[in-house]
């Protein structure tokens, strides 16, 4: 199945991170076309609607859909530099009102909208209860249940390991580390403690900084970190706030960012062309 979605992705298709427990896979797409990349994200979502069955769905995550969370994300400013937390939304917000209004008409799919008006959490808690969906049907798809459409600055998923099993502390540990710029929850997966977090200002909090606070958190209850693991990619500006001596440590490294593996496509793409020569 996971082949035939990053098939349907095309040439936009990033990276794939899949977590066995999780039960979810995580597809990164881009491109510096706009319309290139609606037409893939929409290719993506048709695939899974087609072919995921939420009803006969487990995992350690929670997951509403079963394409579960589409977000938007500018990669460059309006100066045409690297998008930042500041800069303006107004492509992304553009391009999640293309995709929910397609989405629900031709697959039938409820979309909520998330970002400048309600965060994801208040989306997921909120949703068919004191939200109704922001385009289509009021009532979840039989099988790919419902979807959260985002437009948002860069954000970095990120879990942390402990030496563990003991969930409870994960899930305290989680409690503690909530902040703004981080999000956190802890789960047992697959018979391990894990933080699992989404770190919505990566510039100001990053990968190194959660790391050592989970650390110093897990320290306090005699366990330690055994290791962290990057979900997806994250812009080169993260990177650059990260110091090159912490990298291996958060998992990061020049080729996990999202410019890194745009280039390689690129050029994946350029050498697959046919190549022609004049002799004289």
């Amino acid at each position: 199945m996971l082949a035939d979605l990053s098939a349907a992705a095309g040439d936009c298709l990033l990276d794939v991170h899949r977590d066995w427990f999780h039960h979810r896979s995580v597809l990164t797409l881009g491109s510096l076309d706009p319309l290139v990349l609606q037409d893939a994200v929409r290719a993506l979502a048709a695939k899974a609607v087609a072919l995921v069955d939420l009803t006969a769905h487990h995992g350690a995550h929670p997951r509403s859909g079963a394409v579960d969370v589409v977000p938007f994300v500018p990669l460059l400013g309006a100066d045409g530099r690297p998008a930042g937390p500041d800069d303006d939304l107004g492509t992304a917000l553009a391009a999640r009102e293309d995709f929910a209004g397609w989405a629900a008409q031709s697959l039938g799919l409820p979309c909520f909208f998330y970002g400048p008006e309600r965060t994801l959490p208040e989306l997921r808690r909120q949703a068919f209860a004191a939200l109704s969906p922001d385009r289509g049907p009021t009532a979840p798809h039989r099988s790919a249940g419902w979807c959260a459409v985002g437009a948002r600055p860069a954000l970095v998923a990120f879990n942390v390991w402990l030496d563990s099993n003991d969930v409870d502390s994960a899930r305290q540990i989680a409690a503690e580390l909530r902040r703004p710029g981080i999000r956190a929850l802890g789960f047992d997966v697959g018979g391990q403690a894990q933080v699992s977090c989404n770190l919505v200002d990566p510039y100001s909090v990053g990968p190194a900084d959660v790391v050592t606070l989970v650390e110093a958190m897990a320290g306090t209850r005699h366990l330690a970190v055994e290791r962290a693991e990057l979900v997806g990619l994250v812009p080169a500006r993260v990177l650059e706030h990260t110091p090159a001596d912490q990298w291996a440590r958060c998992d990061l490294g020049p080729e996990r960012t999202v410019e890194a593996r745009l280039r390689r496509v690129a050029l994946d793409r350029r050498a697959a062309l046919p190549s022609s020569g004049v002799s004289g």
